[in-house]
């Protein structure tokens, strides 16, 4: 075979693989190798964008094939970026930026995965004595892990510390009173979450979550039916929430996806990356593939001051460092996603699968049907 034929051959499946990936997620299987092409859209984009310009320049004049091939490639790309765009300078700010920035109104949050294997707390240290955050969320923490971080109980006054040895312990370090904080296994019995209302130095509440959903992969549950479930659980709960809210942390699903869209939609909860940037905080040692996996979303009662990606402190996420400003007649000023009744009807499909997985999971002889 000659070299030319042979690279065109590679082409052919590289191309073939950003068709698969492009088409697979628009499925609404639960399978973890359908929902894995939500997640590198970018990379996907720019892979079918070299194998395009690849063919032109290898196979002019083009055949039928190449034609064929180019064409299908194209509008994959078209797609991809289609998905990004919101989470780039190109589209208008979903968030506006803050006026008003009453520093009694204003909360700064921290959030990190600081993976457990991880053994640097000192990194993590060294970032929260820097940027003076109010409120600090940890993934990931083990008992180790909260031994490591025991100089935050001295900085904080109002600790919620659920360690777990299997990766998705949870930690909430708070200089603004929590006021009854709980630590819920919404869906899984082992997956922690923090909910509470925290007083700002204004003396007006808001809600806060902390969550970390279990990923769509093999070594875990294979499926995102008990991550979709988890985040439109909490989704409904906001939107029956009255108080200004944010949820925050490793959500194990990118800013783009069909779930985390839903979830807006369902919550009403805003993205403050839309039109700024994609922040991507995962994965931390591969800078060519890397995702929005770490998340800030809030009510329209708050604007932005400033949204960044810390650096790295040893884990393979980044932290993000979010400072939102509570604003009056902010909620007049940005539009509340909203769900329409097919969206409704998908989420509450999502919530009753989880439902009966865990039903199975209890009695696997049980046959669990739909309402």
């Amino acid at each position: 075979m000659e070299p030319l034929e042979f690279t065109k051959y590679v082409l052919y499946a590289i191309g073939a693989l950003v068709l698969l990936l492009t088409i697979a997620p628009l499925f609404r299987f639960s399978s973890w190798w359908v929902r894995v092409g939500e997640f590198p859209r970018s990379q996907i984009a720019v892979l079918g964008l070299s194998v395009i310009v690849l063919l032109v320049i290898l196979g002019w004049p083009l055949g039928f094939f190449d034609l064929t091939a180019a064409a299908l490639l194209s509008v994959a790309v078209i797609y991809q970026i289609h998905a990004i765009l919101p989470h780039t300078f190109l589209y208008p700010k979903q968030v506006l930026d803050a006026v008003e920035r009453d520093p009694s109104r204003t909360i700064k949050l921290l959030i990190s995965n600081v993976l457990v294997e991880n053994e640097d707390a000192a990194g993590l240290l060294r970032i929260v004595e820097a940027e003076d955050p109010d409120l600090v969320l940890l993934a990931e923490p083990d008992e180790r892990w909260i031994r490591d971080v025991a100089p935050l109980r001295d900085k904080y006054e109002h600790v919620v510390e659920e360690p777990q040895d299997n990766a998705y312990g949870m930690a909430l370090y708070s200089r603004f009173e929590l006021v009854e904080p709980e630590v819920k296994f919404i869906v899984e019995e082992d997956t922690p979450s923090i909910h509470a209302r925290v007083r700002l130095p204004s003396g007006e509440l808001i809600r806060f979550f902390g969550v970390h959903p279990k990923p769509p992969v093999p070594s875990e549950t294979g499926e995102s039916t008990e991550r979709d479930a988890e985040l439109i659980l909490v989704g409904k709960r906001i939107d029956e929430e009255s108080l200004p809210s944010i949820i925050a942390g490793d959500m194990n699903d990118v800013a783009w996806s069909r779930t985390t869209l839903l979830f807006q939609k369902v919550s009403g909860m805003l993205d403050p990356r839309i039109g700024r940037g994609m922040f991507n905080s995962f994965h931390a040692d591969y800078p060519f593939v890397r995702f929005p996996l770490d998340h800030v979303f809030h009510s329209n009662h708050f604007k932005l001051v400033e949204l960044r990606r810390l650096p790295d402190i040893g884990s393979d996420h980044f932290p993000i460092l979010a400072v939102l400003s509570l604003e009056n007649g902010a909620e007049l000023e940005q539009e509340e996603p909203k769900a329409e009744s097919g969206e409704v009807l998908e989420a509450n499909s999502k919530v009753r699968e989880a439902e009966r997985k865990k039903m199975k999971k209890l009695d696997p002889e049980k046959n669990v049907n739909d309402d």
